[in-house]
């Protein structure tokens, strides 16, 4: 496993007792790790608790918390439900992707910093428009205060 620590997919799964009824805690503790789940894990992981590789990506596809694609250190989420569209969330998702060098093919900078994402709903109505940070909620956002946070987290990283 070039990409991946052995040892820590092994902890993981003596932590489960390697028993594929616990698969999806098994996935959530990598993806925690590594932000998404890379391949080598999963074809070891399938191996090691003796489950077909396509039922383990069958898994992985179908929820959409899990990752198969590499993310940025900084996963930003722009909301897109009713009321941050009211409020020009599409503006400041057009100010993130200039600052950030993504769009909406590419998501994942190529410095590897950010990854942007579009959700529907982020829950926080009252704080619109507003950007998900990993799990910090930054409201009332503005294209500039958008740019403004890129800069402030490439100075932190």
């Amino acid at each position: 496993m070039e990409n991946v620590e052995q040892k820590f997919v092994d902890s993981v799964l003596e932590k489960y007792d390697c028993d594929k009824a616990k698969i999806i805690a098994i996935m959530q503790d990598i993806q925690e790790k590594y932000r998404y789940l890379p391949k080598e894990a999963l074809e070891y992981v399938a191996k090691k608790v003796g489950m077909s590789e396509s039922k383990l990506y069958g898994v992985a596809t179908f929820y959409g918390n899990f990752s198969l694609d590499a993310k940025g250190k900084y996963v930003m989420k722009v909301c897109r439900g009713t009321a941050c569209h009211v409020r020009k969330s599409s503006n400041i998702l057009q100010a993130l992707y200039e600052a950030t060098g993504t769009d909406e093919h590419n998501p994942t900078s190529t410095d590897g910093l950010f990854t942007l994402e579009i959700v529907s709903c982020l829950g926080a109505c009252g704080l619109s428009p507003v950007v998900m940070v990993n799990d910090t909620v930054h409201a009332a956002m503005t294209p500039d205060k958008a740019k403004a946070l890129v800069e402030q987290l490439r100075g932190e990283a």
